[in-house]
C-alpha cells in the first residue's frame, strides 16, 4: 500500500509517500480501505518528533480516516466487507489501508459523503467526550471555545449550540469570526485586540463561562480561570501556548472550579470504543439531520501531504484539511 512516511523529525519536507506492507486484521480488528484522512494538530507534533504514537500503534501519521471495510478479523461482529465507515485511530491514517479496533469504527452518518466523513471522528469524539461526558455542559450554560474556526472549535460551536448552550469563541480574523457566528456562536472574540476575559464577563453579566474548552494550555491558564464561572470546568486539550504555567490555587478554590487535562489518543481501546458508541448514539443523529456538520477547508491528494502540513501550520485555514487517498 501507499503510505506517508517521515524521514526523521522536522518540517513538512520530511514527509513523503512510500510503499509499505498491507496491514492484516488482528482479532477484534477491521481493515479499512481509506478514502480520506484528516489532519490534526497532533499530526504536526508527531512529525516534529514531539508526540510519538502510543505503544503498539502504527508509526504512520493520521488519527482519523474514512473508507470502506476491506477485511474483518476474528471475533468482529456488526461489520462486513463493503461497509462504509469512519474511524478514530491511534495512528496509521495517512495510508491506503489501516487496521482499526472494531469499537473505534463508526458508520458514516446519513447525508455525509465518504470523503467528508474523514473530518468527523477525532473532532466529534474530542468534543463529545470532553465538553459533555467529562465537563457536563448543560443547556443554558455558557461554553467558551478557543480557536473556534478550527476543526474542533467549529464542531464544538455547532454541537453546543444545538444542545441548548450559549457559545462564546475566540478567533483571529474577521472572516473566521464571521464563520463562527454563522455556525451558531453567540459572541466571537478577537483574541488579538480584545481581552477575552472582559468580553466573557460582559457577555454573561459577570457570571463567566461554565465550561472552557482550551487548546492553548500554559499561555491561557490564568486568564481561563479568570473567565470561569463559579463551579466552572476548564478542559485543556492542547498545548499550543506552552506546557508550564503557575496555577493560582486560591483562585481555583474560591471558584470551586475544576481544571481537567485530557488526551484521547492514548486512552485504552475500551474507553475509546465507549466514546465512539456514545458519539454514534448522541451526535450522529444531529449530523444526519444536517444540524451539525463537519467544516472542511479543502482536500489535497495524499502525495501533497507536505503542502497540507504547511497549510495547517500557516493558520490560514478554517475547519479540517483532508488528504484524499
Amino acid at each position: 500500500m501507499r503510505a506517508v512516511i517521515a524521514d526523521g523529525a522536522g518540517g513538512p519536507e520530511v514527509l513523503s509517500v512510500a510503499e509499505l506492507p498491507d496491514p492484516e486484521p488482528g482479532p477484534g480488528e477491521v481493515v479499512l480501505a481509506v478514502a480520506a484522512a484528516a489532519l490534526n494538530r497532533a499530526d504536526l507534533l508527531q512529525r516534529q518528533g514531539f508526540y510519538p504514537p502510543p505503544p503498539g500503534a502504527s508509526d504512520v501519521i493520521g488519527m482519523e480516516c474514512s473508507g470502506t471495510v476491506a477485511a474483518v478479523g476474528e471475533g468482529v461482529s456488526g461489520w462486513a466487507v463493503g461497509d462504509q465507515a469512519c474511524a478514530l485511530l491511534a495512528g496509521g491514517g495517512y495510508a491506503e489501508r489501516v487496521a482499526v479496533p472494531a469499537g473505534q469504527l463508526m458508520p458514516v452518518p446519513a447525508g455525509v459523503d465518504p470523503v467528508t466523513a474523514a473530518a468527523l471522528p477525532e473532532v466529534a469524539c474530542t468534543v463529545w467526550s470532553n465538553v459533555f461526558m467529562i465537563a457536563g455542559l448543560k443547556p443554558r450554560e455558557t461554553l467558551l471555545v478557543h480557536g473556534g474556526a478550527g476543526g474542533i472549535g467549529s464542531f464544538a460551536i455547532q454541537l453546543a449550540h444545538q444542545l441548548g448552550a450559549r457559545v462564546l469563541t475566540t478567533a483571529g480574523t474577521d472572516d473566521k469570526r464571521a464563520a463562527c457566528l454563522a455556525l451558531g456562536a453567540d459572541v466571537a472574540i478577537d483574541y488579538r485586540e480584545q481581552d477575552f476575559v472582559e468580553v466573557v464577563r460582559e457577555a454573561t453579566d459577570g457570571h463567566g463561562a461554565d465550561v472552557v474548552l482550551d487548546n492553548m494550555g500554559a499561555k491561557y491558564l490564568d486568564r481561563n480561570l479568570d473567565a470561569l464561572a463559579t463551579e466552572g470546568r476548564l478542559v485543556i486539550i492542547g498545548m499550543q501556548g506552552g506546557t508550564r504555567a503557575e496555577l493560582d490555587i486560591n483562585k481555583l478554590l474560591r471558584k470551586r472550579a475544576a481544571v481537567i487535562g485530557t488526551t484521547l489518543r492514548a486512552r485504552p481501546t475500551e474507553e475509546k470504543a465507549a466514546i465512539c458508541a456514545s458519539v454514534v448514539e448522541h451526535v450522529w443523529p444531529l449530523v444526519g439531520e444536517g444540524l451539525v456538520q463537519p467544516v472542511v477547508h479543502g482536500t489535497m491528494p495524499l502525495a501533497e501531504v507536505a503542502a497540507a502540513h504547511a497549510l495547517m501550520e500557516s493558520g490560514e485555514h478554517s475547519g479540517k484539511i483532508l488528504l484524499v487517498v
